[in-house]
C-alpha cells in the first residue's frame, strides 16, 4: 500500500512540475503515472550502474555530478513514453531537483503514522 501511495504521489508530482515548467509536457495524469513508474524503474536499475561507473568524477566533484545522472534519467525516460516531453537538459535537472523537493514535501505530507494520529 505504502508504494502505491508513493506512486501516485510522484504521479502528482510530476503532473505539478508539468504545469509549472514550460519545457516540461505531459499528456495527462495517467502519462504522469506511467512517467513516475518508469521513472522508478530507470532509477532502480540504470542509476546504481552509472553511480559505479562515474565514481571518480562524482567524488572529484563532491556527490554535484549526481545531479547530472539524474537529469541523465529523466531525458531517458522521455525518449521512451510518448506523452512525456522535455525540451533540454537544463529543463530535465531543474525537473529532477524540483521533483526530489516536491516528492520529500509530498510523502511527509501524506505519511501513514502522521494520518493515523
Amino acid at each position: 500500500m505504502k508504494f502505491l501511495r508513493r506512486l501516485l504521489l510522484t504521479a502528482v508530482a510530476v503532473f505539478i512540475l508539468a504545469y509549472l515548467l514550460p519545457g516540461i509536457f505531459v499528456s495527462n495524469f495517467w502519462t504522469a503515472l506511467l512517467v513516475a513508474i518508469v521513472l522508478g524503474i530507470t532509477r532502480a536499475v540504470i542509476q546504481p550502474i552509472l553511480i559505479l561507473l562515474t565514481l571518480p568524477i562524482t567524488i572529484l566533484t563532491l556527490g554535484l555530478f549526481l545531479l547530472v545522472i539524474n537529469g541523465g534519467m529523466v531525458l531517458i525516460v522521455d525518449a521512451v513514453l510518448d506523452g512525456f516531453l522535455v525540451t533540454n537538459f537544463g529543463y530535465a535537472l531543474l525537473f529532477s531537483l524540483m521533483l526530489s523537493i516536491l516528492q520529500s514535501f509530498l510523502y511527509s505530507m501524506f505519511d501513514a503514522k502522521k494520518l493515523k494520529k
